[in-house]
């Protein structure tokens, strides 16, 4: 039996078209059930989205007390359980709060949000939203980048693939392929099989290096992928932040010192800009990711509110 929708003021965000339902929660009142996050994200009984945000006083909640910020991005899959962060959904929520006129960002000015993978920093890049990810990591370490993968990753319409953990504050596999017709190939219409299973579901990301199609040199000025995502809890997307930056961030490692520092990446739904620290490759303490991210709708479920959330 679908749940029923819950009387809220709600809105709708995307950034490259990985969209979400955003809350409004200024007094920290409203905590959705996973059933009700469920229904709200319903693309045919709901609103629809990759994704629900809930935007929160830090203070509201156990898991943003203690962080110097005042706004917290709850973050939760389509599926109803609860995500680490999310990239895209972080400048998504960003460009909310202006929305709101919760804040004001002026051009080059920033402001800390914090996430379950901590506080994170946003800065207002002329039409773009720039994200600082904060720390990440190659999850296998020098012996996964010198072996070339650290897990097995099976893919629909592909034979099993090599793959590389990265963890961006949420985990994820990385598989290149050799050219866009294979990308293209690819089903990603249930979830690929990763082996060694990881403990709490990960992404899985399938790129292709362009700016190596064609006798392309690693030590091109800036990289280029193309890339298709399975997002755990929800599906393919049309986009991930998360993992445009573990795409790069395994990319680097793989080419190795020459490898370039900033990135295009394109996915179906647009291009993500990532720049990461000269010399980082193993592990790192910040990571840029930069995109837009647009509200385009906002309303009310039911005919009234029945509970205080903004």
């Amino acid at each position: 039996m679908q749940t029923p929708l819950p009387a809220v003021r709600f809105a709708k965000g995307h950034g490259t078209q990985n969209d979400f339902v955003l809350l409004p929660d200024a007094d920290g009142a409203f905590d959705p059930s996973p059933a009700e996050v469920v229904a709200l994200c319903d693309r045919r009984a709901g609103i629809g989205g990759d994704g629900l945000i809930r935007a929160v006083p830090a203070s509201a909640l156990d898991v943003g007390r203690g962080m110097d910020v005042d706004w917290f991005m709850d973050y939760r899959n389509a599926d109803g359980s609860v995500a680490e962060m999310c990239g895209n959904g972080l400048r998504v929520f960003v460009a909310y709060l202006e929305h709101l006129g919760w804040v004001r960002l002026a051009d080059g000015e920033e402001i800390s949000v914090g996430t379950r993978a901590g506080a994170k920093r946003v800065r207002r890049d002329g039409d773009l939203l720039a994200a600082d990810l904060g720390s990440w990591f190659v999850v296998g370490g020098a012996a996964a980048v010198e072996a070339g993968s650290d897990a097995s990753v099976g893919v629909e319409g592909l034979p099993a693939l090599p793959g590389l953990s990265i963890d961006v504050g949420n985990p994820h596999v990385v598989v290149a392929l050799p050219d866009v017709e294979r990308l293209r190939a690819a089903d990603l219409r249930s979830a690929p099989g990763v082996d060694p299973v990881p403990p709490n579901g990960v992404n899985v990301e399938l790129v292709v290096p362009l700016h190596l199609l064609g006798g392309g040199s690693s030590a091109a000025a800036e990289g280029h992928l193309a890339m298709r995502v399975y997002e755990r809890g929800v599906g393919e997307t049309r986009s991930c932040g998360t993992g445009a930056v573990a795409a790069v961030l395994a990319a680097r490692a793989w080419g190795g010192a020459e490898a370039p520092d900033v990135w295009r990446v394109d996915v179906p739904g647009g291009r993500l800009r990532v720049t990461v620290p000269a010399g980082a490759v193993l592990a790192g303490g910040s990571v840029e990711l930069a995109g837009p991210a647009v509200i385009v709708a906002e309303g009310v479920i039911g005919r009234s509110v029945s509970r205080s959330i903004g």
